[in-house]
């Protein structure tokens, strides 16, 4: 199994559509994330859905271009929050609300566990 490729936030990039478009240069998966996360307030394109991964210097998905975690994780220089003397801030609560999902943050924490 390929080694997960974890974003500041805990998400795993490698299991995210955008990352997996790149790779594998799907159309169809592009157009289908296009329809699942555009909005009104946040409208995407099908150029969008293409990233490297939160860690990269490649090329990164719109939201992940403007994530203020991504910034304070890179200025800090920590592989990932969990690493953070901060964990968990309010940058981080404030993205995990956004994304309304329990994954990335019981990623993060069950790797805190393990860093003890």
């Amino acid at each position: 199994m390929p080694e997960e490729l974890v974003a500041f936030c805990g998400l795993l990039c490698n299991k995210c559509p955008a990352y997996t478009a790149k790779r594998t240069n799907d159309d169809e998966l592009r157009k289908k994330t296009v329809e699942t996360w555009s909005s009104e307030d946040f409208p995407l394109e099908i150029t969008d859905i293409n990233c490297d991964g939160c860690r990269s210097e490649g090329q990164l998905f719109k939201h992940c271009t403007m994530c203020e975690v991504r910034t304070c994780g890179l200025e800090k220089g920590v592989l990932n929050c969990a690493y953070c003397t901060e964990y968990s801030c309010e940058k981080l609560e404030g993205l995990w609300n956004f994304l309304q999902t329990n994954e990335a943050r019981e990623f993060l924490d069950n790797m805190r566990k393990s860093l003890k």
